[in-house]
């Protein structure tokens, strides 16, 4: 069975040299977050995390069709390779700050059959995380711009965690 895939003049240019190279690399080059399979109901989760710049639900939106058109190409070569088998794309997408929109990341985490006394946990790791990571980022900031580790300043992890809403 042979598949269509769109593509993006844009895209396409990139690669006119070589169209076989073009298809390859991306297909290949798209790398998801991490996966999820259920051999019982024959089904993958692609996981995609995403971060937002603001937490309101319009832009969150754009966010999840921006994740969604990434792997596109995955998903539809797969349904080619295994019709059997169901995949689907999942996406966790937060906001500054570590900012989730909690009712979306449950529902999430149901659909992938996580226990409910694991949600918390997975929730809280998961903020934190991204926590950590606006850190070492304001970090480097302030080392750039002010020529030192920014260990005394305002921007580490603990001042990051008052902020931080779910």
């Amino acid at each position: 069975m042979k598949k269509t895939i769109s593509v993006k003049e844009h895209e396409r240019e990139q690669y006119d040299f070589d169209p076989t190279m073009f298809y390859e690399n991306r297909l290949w080059n798209r790398r998801p977050d991490g996966i999820v399979i259920n051999k019982n109901h024959r089904t993958l989760y692609i996981l995609e995390f995403k971060r937002s710049s603001d937490r309101n639900e319009d832009v969150l939106r754009v966010k999840e069709d921006d994740a969604n058109e990434q792997h596109k190409s995955i998903i539809e070569t797969l349904k080619a390779a295994a019709p059997e088998w169901t995949f689907e794309q999942m996406n966790f997408v937060v906001g500054r700050r570590g900012a989730v929109v909690e009712d979306d990341f449950y529902n999430k985490l149901k659909r992938l059959n996580v226990h409910a006394g694991q949600s918390d946990k997975i929730l809280a790791a998961n903020v934190r995380r991204i926590c950590e990571v606006h850190d070492t980022v304001m970090r480097s900031y302030y080392q750039q711009t002010h020529g030192s580790s920014g260990a005394d300043a305002t921007t580490s992890i603990e001042n990051i965690v008052e902020q931080v809403s779910v």
